[in-house]
């Protein structure tokens, strides 16, 4: 078997091309800040009332 310089020279080039690309990865980060919904809640809640009360209504005609 015959040790052949250039071809060893290719395949550290490329192994070293590989560890270069790989460490110059650059590294994301996301922050999300707290989102206050309160505004959103109380309206969810406001109309989930009102469906019930409509629709307690139509059952029953004679409640009031």
């Amino acid at each position: 078997m015959k040790f052949d310089m250039k071809r060893a020279a290719a395949h550290l080039a490329v192994g070293l091309t590989a560890v270069t690309i790989a460490a110059c990865t650059p590294t994301v980060r996301l922050q999300v800040d707290p989102i206050q919904i309160y505004a959103k809640l109380d309206a969810d809640v406001r109309v989930r009332l009102d469906r019930e009360l409509e629709q307690l209504l139509q059952e029953n005609p004679n409640l009031f």
